[in-house]
């Protein structure tokens, strides 16, 4: 499956910003999906995950309640609802996807099988 990312760019502290993640290829209702990001100088980091029932979500504790991952199969489209954003959350933002998926390795880089090539969401303070 091919992943494209898009929806980043500049926002001000405490704005909002919606990623999308569109899937190509196999079926996308097959995979869960996430959310990472990676900032300057920073190891990639776990933001968000989506089991492909849609039923189960994680996140990381920085952004509960902030963010809100979503799917839409039909479009073959995973979202990320950013709010209440912080200087902190500027990174680029990958979404990938898993075709074998547990919410206890949604957080592990290695449990996803396909990345989209990143989309940079820069907050101003």
């Amino acid at each position: 499956v091919q992943l494209q990312a898009s929806g980043g760019g500049l926002v001000q502290a405490g704005g909002s910003l919606r990623l999308a993640c569109a899937a190509s290829g196999r079926t996308f209702s097959s995979y869960s999906m996430a959310w990472f990001r990676q900032a300057p100088g920073k190891e990639r980091d776990f933001v968000a995950a989506l089991s492909r029932s849609g039923t189960t979500t994680r996140y990381a504790d920085s952004v509960k309640g902030r963010f809100t991952i979503s799917r839409v199969d039909a479009k073959n489209t995973v979202y990320l609802q950013m709010a209440s954003l912080e200087p902190e959350d500027t990174a680029v933002y990958y979404c990938a996807a898993a075709a074998s998926w547990s919410p206890f390795s949604a957080y592990r880089a290695s449990a996803y099988d396909y990345w989209g090539q990143g989309t940079l969401v820069t907050v101003s303070s």
